[in-house]
């Protein structure tokens, strides 16, 4: 289960499972509370913050800060690391994060680079907008 995150503990095998099983998605500190109380097993925040700063040093987990407002989100480091690779598309509605593999965003990537010498981080490249679903909820009202 966990690789290298020293002494283990329930809650740590717990927040670890949390953020394994929901790899496709970004999740807050607050998620893993929320997630760790409903199952009987609270754990404080700051302990939560610690192991999550400590799977981040590990290289386990990338941390994504957005803005000043918004609290950091994190998400389990596939091996091949495509989530390096692509842009991020942030709701400023619902606060979704959503994934871009988009090949006209790769060219923007690519001239970039190539015309302006200029090398992309895309673990803090982040387009704003609104969401399809919140676009279609507020189409419905």
């Amino acid at each position: 289960m966990e690789r290298n995150t020293g002494y283990h503990t329930r809650q740590k095998s717990m927040i670890y499972q949390y953020i394994l099983d929901n790899r496709q998605r970004h999740i807050t500190a607050t998620d893993i509370a929320s997630y760790l109380l409903a199952e009987g097993t609270p754990v404080g925040i700051a302990t939560i913050y610690r192991y999550l700063d400590k799977l981040v040093e590990q290289g386990e987990v990338r941390k994504y800060t957005m803005d000043e407002k918004s609290s950091a989100c994190y998400q389990f480091v596939e091996q091949h690391g495509a989530c390096a690779l692509h842009f991020h598309l942030k709701c400023v509605r619902c606060g979704k994060l959503i994934h871009t593999d988009c090949g006209y965003l790769q060219e923007i990537d690519k001239h970039i680079l190539e015309h302006h010498g200029f090398h992309v981080d895309h673990s803090k490249t982040v387009f704003y907008g609104i969401c399809q679903d919140c676009s279609r909820a507020e189409e419905e009202k």
